[in-house]
């Protein structure tokens, strides 16, 4: 693994309307990740799901919207990726912290993002707080917060309508 020498951290929060339970199920079953985790354009099926500190989380992840499999054909990479997350730390309800095996990037060695979700309720609303490690270079830095922002919006979607 090639180890990253900048350490800065990149933060994205969001609130929801929404119980600590609802949100905690999107993140810790196999039915709740599979709902939303991946960028717009992409489904994601979780392989395998063991949600303690050195556990995992495989999964793979395929480009389905016209514009996703272009990038995707146009980078040189597979349609289906395999994922792998190791979880660092769980702590219902409020933590969890994990690392994700950057290996799908065309001609650059595997490197490891570490990646902590906190989650803060007060009864009515879930403010939750992604911090994560940039990926190699800024070009896919950015890209990385985009899949993020694109992924939360998916997940906002999900707790809107089990709220209906």
């Amino acid at each position: 693994m090639t180890e990253m020498k900048d350490r800065r951290r990149i933060t994205i929060e969001r609130t929801y309307e929404s119980s600590i339970e609802d949100v905690w199920e999107l993140w810790a079953t196999k039915e709740g990740i599979e709902s939303w985790w991946g960028p717009e354009g992409f489904t994601t099926e979780v392989l395998n799901l063991d949600l303690q500190p050195g556990g995992e989380l495989r999964y793979a992840m395929t480009a389905t919207g016209p514009d996703q499999v272009a990038f995707m054909k146009s980078a040189g990479m597979p349609l289906t990726t395999p994922g792998l997350i190791s979880y660092t730390e769980i702590s219902p309800l409020t933590r969890i912290g994990y690392i994700h095996v950057a290996d799908f990037i065309p001609d650059v060695e595997p490197y490891d993002v570490s990646t902590l979700v906190e989650f803060h309720s007060d009864g009515k609303h879930v403010r939750m707080v992604l911090t994560f490690d940039p990926m190699h270079d800024e070009m896919w830095t950015k890209r990385a917060v985009m899949g993020h922002e694109s992924q939360l919006r998916k997940f906002e979607k999900i707790l809107v309508a089990k709220s209906s």
